[in-house]
């Protein structure tokens, strides 16, 4: 008898497990890809992971230069969630029909700033009409994220170009990948000014900003954000977890300025 009953026990217990790996299974496949700017790594690090805590649900994040990504996405990678440092690359999804244009908001703002090495003798620049960066430079050059494709690269030829210095300041640029890597050549010392978003210059104690420029020289800094046509059903909690309050004490404490008005 009692052998049976060990059997029997054996069966149950067997069964238990095997309807509890499926659980433990689903429980680990919950996880969204995120694909965001390069320039907003440490915040969105930090907002990803107060939401994974709060709702169990890995962020695998991936962060490039906008346009990188969105080609990307375009390839067919599984991005859930796409976040853009501008409007031309998340506009280039949508006539693409990438995204889900349903999802979209315009999450962040930033500012265009002049950047140079800590150390440098430099400490303020006037940045206005006619302002001569090229001189400055010197024989070095002036890191910026890649002017062709690279919203921060956008951002600073617009800028440039309305100030009426590009052509005196494109031979000089060293164009980077992306914004946190033209951010590494002036850290490095290897270039003696780069043109970045403020909030990247917050994060590397490596350089400090020289100037701002205004507002007015180049189109508004704005990050959107979507849900991309292939996302998973675990996607749309996350976007609206970065419209908290929450999370919009996490963006402001690294510089942004926030777009939306928070939820709860």
């Amino acid at each position: 008898m009692l052998a049976i009953t060990r059997v029997f026990a054996a069966i149950a217990a067997s069964l238990i497990f095997a309807s509890a790996v499926p659980q433990v299974a689903a429980a680990q496949q919950k996880s969204i890809i995120v694909f965001a700017a390069a320039s907003m790594k440490n915040a969105l690090d930090d907002v990803n992971s107060a939401y994974s805590k709060q709702s169990g649900v890995k962020i695998v994040a991936s962060y490039a230069a906008s346009s990188a990504l969105m080609k990307q996405i375009e390839q067919g990678a599984p991005a859930d969630v796409y976040v853009s440092a501008d409007l031309k690359w998340m506009n280039y999804g949508a006539e693409r029909k990438l995204i889900n244009t349903a999802t979209r908001v315009n999450l962040l703002g930033n500012r265009l700033v002049l950047i140079a090495p800590k150390d440098s003798k430099i400490n303020t620049v006037t940045i206005a009409p006619g302002f001569d960066l090229a001189a400055l430079a010197g024989s070095g050059h002036i890191a910026v994220g890649d002017v062709r494709a690279v919203p921060a690269g956008l951002y600073a030829k617009a800028a440039l170009e309305k100030l009426g210095v590009w052509a005196a300041v494109e031979p000089k640029l060293a164009m980077a990948e992306n914004v946190r890597a033209a951010l590494v050549l002036v850290a490095r010392g290897e270039a003696p000014f780069g043109i970045v978003y403020a909030t990247d210059a917050k994060v590397d104690s490596g350089v400090k900003i020289v100037g701002v420029f205004p507002e007015d020289s180049h189109p508004p800094i704005i990050y959107p954000v979507a849900i991309t046509a292939t996302a998973k059903a675990d996607a749309p909690p996350y976007l609206a977890f970065l419209r908290t309050a929450a999370a919009k004490a996490i963006f402001e404490h690294y510089g942004f300025t926030v777009l939306v008005k928070p939820t709860p």
